[in-house]
Parts: C-alpha cells; sequence; structure tokens
C-alpha cells in the first residue's frame, strides 16, 4: 500500500499510534504538510485532550480545511477518541468552540459513573460495522458521542447507558477508544482498516 499518514497537530498519542503502524510494517509519515496529507492513502485523526485545544491546534496549523477536503475526496479516513469528537459539531467540554462539523451531532459529558471512564469495555458492533472486531477495547473519556443520524453508528459500549463508540460514514472509521492500546483487538482492528487481512 502507498504511504499513510499521521495528521500531526501536536496530539498526544502520535507516536503510539505510530508505533502500531510501525510494528504493523506499515510505510506512514507523521506531518501537517497540507499536500502530503491531501495525497496519502489512508489518513489516521489521533488525539487525547481537550477539545478546544484541538481545534485550535488544528486552526494554527491551518489544518481545518485540509481535514474536511480529505473527507470529500473520500479518502479513507481514521479518527481516534478526540480525533473523532471533533469531527462533531460542538462540544460540551468547551461551550462557543466549534467543530469540524463533518458530522452532525454533539459530544456530551457523562452524567454517571466515576469520569473519566478509564479501562477495557466490551463493544458491540451494528450492521453499519465495517472494521471493529466484537472484543475488549481501551477506553479513557469523560465525554461521549451522540450522532444526529444513529445510522452512522458501528458499535457501541455501556457505561452506566448505551453510547457510541465508533462510527462508519463512507470514507470516515472513526473510534472514541484507543486500538493503539488495545492489544490484540487493536491490532485486529488496524490490520482490517489498512486491509492488510
Amino acid at each position: 500500500m502507498n504511504k499513510a499518514v499521521i495528521v500531526d497537530y501536536e496530539s498526544g498519542n502520535l507516536r503510539s499510534v505510530a508505533n502500531m503502524l510501525t510494528f504493523l510494517n506499515v510505510d506512514y509519515e507523521i506531518t501537517s504538510d497540507r499536500n502530503k496529507i491531501l495525497n496519502a492513502n489512508r489518513i489516521i485523526f489521533p488525539g487525547q485532550g481537550h477539545f478546544a485545544q484541538a481545534m485550535g491546534n488544528l486552526n494554527k496549523k491551518e489544518l481545518i480545511p485540509v481535514i474536511k477536503e480529505c473527507c470529500e475526496k473520500q479518502i479513507p479516513f481514521l479518527g481516534i477518541c478526540i480525533g473523532l469528537q471533533i469531527l462533531f459539531e460542538k462540544s460540551e467540554e468547551a461551550p462557543g468552540t466549534d467543530g469540524l462539523g463533518i458530522i452532525k451531532g454533539e459530544v456530551k459529558r457523562f452524567t454517571k459513573g466515576k469520569i473519566p471512564q478509564v479501562g477495557w469495555t466490551k463493544l458491540t458492533t451494528t450492521q453499519n460495522n465495517k472494521y471493529v472486531p466484537d472484543d475488549f477495547f481501551y477506553f479513557v473519556n469523560s465525554y461521549y458521542v451522540q450522532p444526529a443520524d444513529e445510522s452512522i453508528i458501528s458499535s457501541t459500549y455501556n457505561y452506566h447507558g448505551t453510547f457510541c463508540a465508533s462510527i462508519q460514514k463512507d470514507n470516515i472509521t472513526a473510534v472514541q477508544f484507543h486500538p493503539e492500546k488495545s492489544a490484540e483487538a487493536g491490532l485486529k482492528f488496524f490490520k482490517s482498516w489498512l486491509e492488510l487481512v
């Protein structure tokens, strides 16, 4: 396969995603260069941290229109954790900060249970699922996504209620869990998304 790109917008978990790709012997580059991103074979958009900080970093690096163009061009696109959340229109974590608005809906804060949710959680996949194995994945999150169109949900999990764990829409795959920290299940997910199986 051609080179994959990990989008560098000063997110905290770039290296762990890179380590997974190295382990899988995938040719990749970590970059914020517009042309390299737009000409990539696959795009990985990782993230951890605060919604407003992530959007601020994207804006500072002039990557907001680049990400939107990638999705319009139908380049296979993977968002992880905050990389899922900022695809949405807004978040309760950062009132007044616009998300990318690529996916209609919002990000909401848990109201029950220990916050953040930390640990391994079993997923339940839906008919819309393409890549997520029906297995346990590692989560670290205080917020969850609520898509306006529930048909794009590809898996759910239970944490004092049922929530969206991942979405699949056209070229966009995005997950709330951390596949790069999810051992064998995460490996299966990456292999499937990268079409290595």
